[in-house]
């Protein structure tokens, strides 16, 4: 079904030449139904593949979805031109009088810093709070799932060794999740990141359930039902080639970098990588915005207030 977003953006005509359903203002203004609302909090620097990467994922769902692409209100992007974040984002601080059906708040290239040194982390606290009065559901991404598990229960985020760069084979750790309709027992995901969550942490922590883990990675995607959030720190939502251009990027700059584990045939960097993640990406992504269709209250005033149940 149909996703809303103005027809300036990138994502517009990437998503449509797929065979994406596009909508337009005024398409949308005509149906008598009420669209989801998604707020994407952008942190990536590559804004422009972000915003294209997620919207594609919601635009699965065969509901009507509106997207709001915010940022952070004092942060000042160097890597994505001021006159699109200008004509297509709008700051937390215009949008916080609203609500929203779900919001996703991507990962981040901050894993090194302690939350509290990064800059805009007390508008981030400000942000996560608001969640719980005014959206019906949080994703958090690697990154953005990490500060949320940090600030709601104080689970630490601990640096590793090495970086976890490839795509690592996953378990369902909870085949009749709601979240996990349609998923394997076992598949691969892409990861990048120097950072992991410990499972010890999170089954000391009542309330938490890890719905997808490795044994070499650590868990991937944990449910917060307190928080009507779920925490993924891994990229389903990353293009075929997205892991090999950080790669190469790291290579060009001479960084030390491994190739990414089982990503190109043979792992030979000269050969396409493969993609053997996007249905389930579309999966998860599908199930989370039918649960919150689900649940969330029609009258979009009450959300944060009461929960609906329109399951027969």
């Amino acid at each position: 079904m149909p996703i809303k977003i103005p027809s300036t953006l990138p994502a517009y005509n990437t998503l449509r030449a797929e065979g994406i359903m596009m909508l337009k203002a005024e398409e949308a203004e005509r149906q008598e139904i009420r669209p989801m609302r998604i707020a994407l909090l952008n942190l990536m620097p590559k804004k422009i593949e972000t915003e294209t990467q997620f919207a594609r994922l919601i635009a699965a769902s065969p509901l009507q979805v509106e997207l709001t692409l915010v940022r952070p209100t004092e942060h000042i992007s160097k890597t994505t031109s001021q006159a699109h974040i200008g004509a297509h984002y709008q700051a937390f601080q215009e949008i916080k009088d609203q609500k929203f059906d779900g919001m996703i708040i991507t990962g981040a290239p901050i894993e090194h810093l302690p939350f509290e040194d990064v800059t805009y982390w007390q508008e981030m606290v400000e942000i996560m709070e608001w969640t719980q009065t005014n959206v019906h559901s949080t994703f958090g991404v690697c990154w953005g799932g990490m500060a949320m598990l940090y600030h709601f229960h104080r689970i630490p985020k601990l640096m590793l060794e090495a970086k976890s760069f490839g795509c690592y084979p996953q378990d369902n750790l909870a085949p009749t999740s709601p979240y996990l309709r349609g998923f394997s027992d076992h598949f691969v995901i892409p990861v990048s990141r120097w950072t992991e969550i410990s499972q010890a942490d999170v089954d000391a922590t009542p309330g938490l359930v890890t719905l997808l883990g490795s044994s070499n990675t650590g868990p991937c995607l944990i449910q917060d039902p307190a928080h009507r959030a779920l925490y993924i720190f891994n990229h389903f939502e990353y293009d075929s080639d997205t892991l090999k251009g950080e790669y190469d990027r790291d290579v060009e700059k001479g960084a030390p970098i491994n190739v990414p584990m089982n990503y190109y045939p043979d792992d030979d960097p000269t050969r396409k990588p493969q993609n053997r993640w996007k249905s389930h990406a579309h999966l998860l992504y599908g199930n989370w915005m039918s649960e919150m269709y689900l649940t969330t209250p029609f009258d979009i005033e009450k959300i944060g207030t009461v929960t609906e149940d329109r399951r027969g």
